[in-house]
C-alpha cells in the first residue's frame, strides 16, 4: 500500500465511523494511531521512529496559552449562561420589536445570535433558547413552524459571530490567527442575520396569520435597554479588543471571564454551589474540546505525511479545474456530509483535504475558513441530521421534527444565497481582518 493510499483509506474510514455516530475524538484518534502504526509496518521506519513524529505535531496546539484560551472561552459561555447574561439580548429585543409583525420571531433570532456568540455553542443555544422563545411564541398564537425554525436557525449565528468555537478549531488546525478569524466572521454573520430577518418578513407577508400581534410588553423599552449592558460590554471587549490589537484572544477571554463573574456574583446569580457547577461543566467541555483538537491534529498529520491531500490537490490543478469550481465542489461535498455528520466531524474530515487545496490554488485561508464555517453552520439545520432542529424537537416535544424542517427550509434557501455571495465576494470576509491593528 502506497503512503497516499494509506491516507485516502484513513479519510474513508473516518467518514464511515462518523456516519455511524462514533464520537469525533474516538474515531479520529483511533484511526490516527492505527494509521501511524500501519505506516511503520509498511515502511522501513520502525515504530519508535514513526511515533517520534507525534510530539512535534502536538507542540503547537498544546501550548499553555492555547489551552488556557480554549478553557477560558468555554468558561465564559457557562458563566454567561448561569448568570443570565446570555438571554438579555432576547429580553431587550422582544420588548423593542414586539409591535413589529413577526417581532417575537425576529427577537428570537437576535437573542439566539447573541446567546450563541457569547456562549460559543450553537447547539447549547438551541437547547436553552428553545425552552424560552418557542413557548412564548406559541402562547401568543405563532405558527409552530415559524416559532421553532426561527430559534433553530438563530442559534447557527454563533458559528460566525465571535467567539466561535468552530473558528478556534479551524485556527488551531490550519495555523491561522484566531483573532483574524473572529473578526473575519463579523460581516458574514451580520449578512446571515439580515437574511434571516428578511425571511421572517417575507414569510409573514405571504402568510399574515402565522404571527399574531402579541400585545404590549411587560417592561418599558428604557428598562429593556438598560438591562442589555452586560452582553454588549462582553461583545465590545472581544470584538473591539481584538480588532484594535489591544487584546489577544487569551487576554480578551480572561477579561470577559472576570467581568462576567463579577456581574453574576453582584447580581446574586452565582452562588458557591452554582460556581462549582460552572467550573465543573467548563472543565469537562474544555477537556472534550481539547481532546478533539489533539486527535484531529494527529489525523491531519497522518494524512499530510501520506501526501494524500496534496495528490488530490495536484490532480485538481492539473485537471484544469478553476479555483471557483474547486470551492463549489468542496462546498457541495460539505453540504452532503452535513446531512449525515455533525459539524465538528465535518471540520476534522475536511481539513486534510482543504489545506492542500488552499496551498495549491493560493486561496486566502481566512476567506476559506469563513466559507467552511458557514457550511458547518448550514449543516446544523440540514435534514436529515440537523442537530439544532433535533434539539428544538427534543425541548418542544409536541411539535414533530418534520414540521420544524418545513419551516427551516425557507431559511436554508437564503443561507445558500448568502454562501454564494461570500464565495463570489471574498472581500466580505477579508476586509476587516486586513484592516486590523496588530
Amino acid at each position: 500500500m502506497s503512503p497516499a493510499m494509506l491516507g485516502f483509506t484513513g479519510i474513508i474510514a473516518l467518514l464511515a465511523l462518523l456516519a455511524l455516530r462514533i464520537p469525533v475524538a474516538l474515531a479520529t484518534g483511533g484511526i490516527a494511531i492505527a494509521g501511524f502504526a500501519l505506516s511503520a509496518v509498511l515502511s522501513d521506519a520502525g515504530m519508535t521512529q514513526t511515533f517520534a513524529t507525534i510530539p512535534p505535531m502536538l507542540s503547537d496546539v498544546l501550548q499553555a496559552d492555547v489551552v488556557a484560551m480554549v478553557m477560558l472561552f468555554v468558561t465564559l459561555g457557562n458563566i454567561a449562561f448561569y448568570a443570565g447574561i446570555s438571554t438579555r439580548i432576547y429580553d431587550a429585543a422582544q420588548v423593542w420589536l414586539r409591535a413589529v409583525p413577526g417581532g417575537l420571531a425576529m427577537a428570537s433570532v437576535l437573542g439566539c445570535g447573541g446567546f450563541a456568540a457569547i456562549s460559543g455553542s450553537s447547539v447549547g443555544c438551541a437547547s436553552t433558547m428553545g425552552r424560552i422563545c418557542v413557548p412564548e411564541m406559541l402562547r401568543h398564537g405563532y405558527d409552530p413552524r415559524l416559532a421553532t425554525s426561527s430559534v433553530a436557525v438563530g442559534g447557527t449565528l454563533g458559528s460566525l459571530i465571535p467567539p466561535s468555537v468552530l473558528f478556534i478549531l479551524y485556527g488551531l488546525l490550519s495555523g491561522q490567527p484566531i483573532a483574524r478569524l473572529f473578526i473575519a466572521g463579523l460581516l458574514p454573520g451580520l449578512l446571515s442575520l439580515a437574511g434571516m430577518l428578511a425571511v421572517i418578513l417575507w414569510w409573514i407577508r405571504e402568510e399574515p396569520g402565522i404571527a399574531p400581534d402579541p400585545g404590549p410588553a411587560g417592561a418599558s423599552r428604557a428598562e429593556a435597554t438598560l438591562a442589555l449592558w452586560p452582553p454588549l460590554v462582553l461583545l465590545a471587549i472581544i470584538i473591539g479588543g481584538l480588532y484594535s490589537g489591544l487584546l489577544s484572544p487569551l487576554t480578551a477571554a480572561a477579561v470577559c471571564v472576570g467581568i462576567a463573574l463579577a456581574i453574576g456574583v453582584l447580581h446574586h446569580r452565582l452562588s458557591a454551589a452554582m460556581l462549582w457547577i460552572v467550573f465543573r461543566d467548563s472543565a469537562v467541555q474544555g477537556a472534550s474540546l481539547l481532546l478533539i483538537v489533539v486527535t484531529a491534529t494527529l489525523f491531519l498529520g497522518l494524512v499530510q505525511q501520506s501526501g494524500a491531500g496534496m495528490v488530490l490537490a495536484e490532480w485538481a490543478r492539473f485537471g484544469g479545474l478553476p479555483a471557483l469550481t474547486v470551492v463549489a465542489l468542496a462546498a457541495a461535498a460539505c453540504l452532503v456530509l452535513g446531512m449525515f455528520i455533525e459539524p465538528l466531524g465535518i471540520l476534522v474530515l475536511a481539513m486534510p483535504v482543504m489545506v492542500p487545496l488552499m496551498q495549491v490554488y493560493g486561496m486566502d485561508p481566512i476567506w476559506f475558513g469563513v466559507i467552511l464555517v458557514k457550511l458547518l453552520e448550514i449543516a446544523l439545520i440540514t435534514p436529515p441530521v440537523g442537530l439544532n432542529v433535533f434539539v428544538i424537537g427534543s425541548v418542544t416535544r409536541d411539535i414533530a421534527v418534520d414540521r420544524i424542517f418545513a419551516g427551516v427550509a425557507r431559511f436554508l434557501l437564503v443561507d445558500m444565497l448568502v454562501l454564494v455571495v461570500l464565495i463570489l465576494f471574498p472581500v466580505l470576509s477579508t476586509l476587516l481582518p486586513a484592516s486590523m491593528t496588530l
